[in-house]
């Protein structure tokens, strides 16, 4: 018996795929947005995702994989509920909720791996073998609107893939097949949004210019992840406590009310740190997690300790999650953005220590912590910094901080 739509979808359902939909290898129907997006510079300095060979690969996926007929698309749930009063402690870096537990390509991947290895022994000897490519955010390929052709669910006004019943929090993995099948998914409605602007209207940095368009270059996810540089001026002040990521245009979704639940059930250990995980510090969250075995320092660690972070120490912390790939010095950058907004004295000398920290960025983002802050030890200890900072930018950022 050839190999059917249902039973690739029931294989992908045993190993812990939660939504499963494929399509034809046809290319995303949202492709022309995309390219006038680039074209717009929207993307920021995300360079790769205009190279002209990442484009023709978006463009025809037989670039990526010669003879592909159908892109199986797979959804994998992740825990997003704590308390608020710990995500919103100034005191503490607020980490998004995708990244409190194991780094989701090591989970992912693997068992894409293995349903492409079941699918090729499985396979009708008429039918030939088939070949594949797995990719988990990895491929130059417009997964979200491969999802909805693939029946899904819908891109909303946040450009987040949003299931009806599930809301936006999984994670989307791919796998593209020579095998072609005997069924294939049709997508939903285009929009469920309506008139509700919710996650626009929230957003801390007004990253979207119109609903459905993103400017990466005002969004928290990606300053905080992608960026490399320093930080505008004028949106450091709008990035509260994050020091990695963002949730708020997912969390004020009226369709994460469908999906809290289960996807509390659902979700893979995997996405659950241990209470014993070896976290950064030692504060406490004042209330009760809605999550089993999840560490508070895992969701919001405090600032005290991200600002104190070696590279040694930041390695063994972060070791294993999606947190490692910015490195240290980005993370304590964030976390110095996140020490001025707070703005408690507690955090000065953290932040006056780190005015000889190796890393320019790091430096000069303390140094705006500091003039944030303010008071006579921050503008006597900016004062010292400037005499004797040799870095252009630092030093431009020392004096803007102490005149300020």
């Amino acid at each position: 018996m050839p190999l059917s739509a249902n039973m690739v979808k029931t294989k992908a359902q045993e190993l812990g795929f939660n939504l499963v939909g494929i399509t034809r290898a046809a290319p995303s129907p949202f492709l022309a947005a995309y390219e006038r997006w680039v074209e717009a510079g929207m993307h920021g300095g995300m360079g790769y995702l205009a190279r002209p060979d990442r484009l023709a690969r978006r463009r025809d996926l037989n670039v990526i994989l010669p003879g592909v007929r159908s892109l199986l698309v797979v959804g994998y749930d992740y825990a997003a509920a704590a308390p608020q009063d710990l995500l919103q402690d100034p005191a503490r870096g607020r980490i998004a909720s995708y990244a409190w537990g194991v780094d989701y390509h090591d989970v992912m991947l693997p068992k894409l791996e293995t349903l492409a290895d079941w699918i090729d022994h499985t396979i009708d000897i008429a039918d030939g073998r088939t070949t594949h490519r797995a990719y988990v955010d990895t491929g130059a390929i417009l997964e979200r609107g491969h999802a909805y052709a693939a029946g899904m669910g819908f891109v909303g006004k946040n450009t987040m893939l949003i299931h009806p019943r599930r809301g936006s929090y999984f994670f989307l993995g791919e796998l593209l097949l020579t095998h072609e099948f005997d069924a294939y998914d049709e997508p939903g409605r285009p929009t469920m949004c309506g008139r509700c602007t919710r996650c626009l209207n929230a957003c801390p940095t007004d990253a979207f210019p119109q609903p459905h368009v993103l400017d990466a270059r005002r969004c928290i996810s990606y300053l905080t992840i992608e960026h490399k540089s320093w930080i505008e001026r004028d949106l450091r002040p709008r990035m509260g406590n994050w020091v990695f990521g963002c949730d708020v245009c997912q969390e004020v979704c009226p369709f994460q009310r469908f999906a809290e639940g289960r996807k509390i059930a659902n979700a893979d250990e995997a996405f659950l740190v241990p209470t014993e995980s070896p976290g950064v510090g030692t504060r406490r969250a004042s209330s009760d997690l809605a999550l089993p075995n999840m560490s508070p320092d895992a969701i919001a660690p405090p600032l005290l300790d991200l600002l104190a972070l070696t590279p040694t120490r930041f390695a063994a912390c972060f070791a294993g999650t999606p947190i490692a790939r910015i490195g240290r010095d980005r993370l304590v950058r964030n976390a110095c953005v996140a020490a001025g907004n707070w703005g408690s004295a507690e955090v000065l000398p953290a932040l006056i220590a780190l005015l000889v920290d190796e890393s320019p960025l790091v430096r000069g983002h303390a140094a705006w912590a500091l003039g944030r802050i303010g008071g006579a030890g921050a503008r006597d200890a900016l004062e010292t910094a400037l005499r004797d900072e040799a870095d252009g930018e630092v030093r431009q950022e020392i004096g803007l901080a102490w005149a300020g």
